[in-house]
């Protein structure tokens, strides 16, 4: 299974955000989006997700030798800021997501078995969401594409907001789940997405691009990324 992105263009008024942005995403790897704040990492996981229009290009979805367009149900979104309903308690929103997902669920798993893979105790799942820490409710967010196994995962930094221990958890759960999904991990932090990642991508200039193997492989490989991220002609000449 792949991702293609094919010549996608975003603006906001005269700032060009993507310009004619390539890549190819393919199933069993994690990529680790890297970018300068403003590069447009966001801008292109709301566009891939549906929640904004892109101007040009597309998006698509290629699996045993068929392609179509991507769509809004393929994308499991974690939001950096997460979206929830905040009068419920964490059981009782999941509960309600699974009841409004169950002819899609591909799993049996109950409620109490999704929260105990998320370290959540039971007092902890049962208070109302609006007292949950930012990573309780990055917790919630992520149980979410746990339950509905969507093929495309996009996710904007969610592991900042986790302890150690929960972080190491989550990112074990992300290796065992790219055996079945297109992972895209957006992060600042270097040294969390050269260990989590499998190939990293940078978003400069409006274009994405792999960095080179080499790179990654030399040594003071931190640098030469910066200077990738710096270098406004990167996406051109890569």
């Amino acid at each position: 299974m792949n991702l293609t992105l094919n010549q996608l263009t975003k603006s906001f008024g005269d700032k060009q955000v993507l310009q004619n942005a390539d890549f190819s995403f393919q199933k069993g790897k994690i990529y680790g989006l890297l970018g300068r704040n403003g590069a447009g990492k966001t801008t292109l996981f709301n566009c891939l997700s549906g929640e904004m229009k892109l101007d040009g290009g597309q998006a698509r979805l290629e699996e045993d030798g068929r392609s179509r367009e991507l769509r809004e149900e393929d994308v499991g979104y974690v939001y950096s800021l997460p979206i929830l309903p905040e009068f419920l308690t964490g059981y009782e929103f999941i509960k309600f997501f699974m009841d409004i997902n169950r002819g899609n669920l591909q799993s049996t798993l109950s409620i109490d078995a999704y929260f105990d893979t998320m370290s959540m105790t039971q007092e902890d799942r049962h208070r109302l969401i609006k007292s949950y820490s930012h990573g309780m409710k990055n917790k919630i967010q992520m149980l979410l594409f746990l339950i509905t196994k969507p093929p495309v995962i996009l996710l904007d930094e969610p592991l900042t907001s986790f302890d150690v221990i929960v972080a190491l958890e989550v990112k074990q759960m992300l290796r065992e789940m790219k055996r079945d999904h297109i992972l895209v991990f957006s992060t600042h932090i270097l040294q969390l997405a050269t260990d989590l990642c499998d190939e990293l991508v940078i978003l400069n200039n409006g274009r994405l691009s792999s960095v080179p193997a080499d790179v990654l492989s030399s040594p003071g490989f931190e640098q030469n990324i910066i200077q990738l991220l710096k270098d406004e002609s990167h996406a051109e000449n890569v």
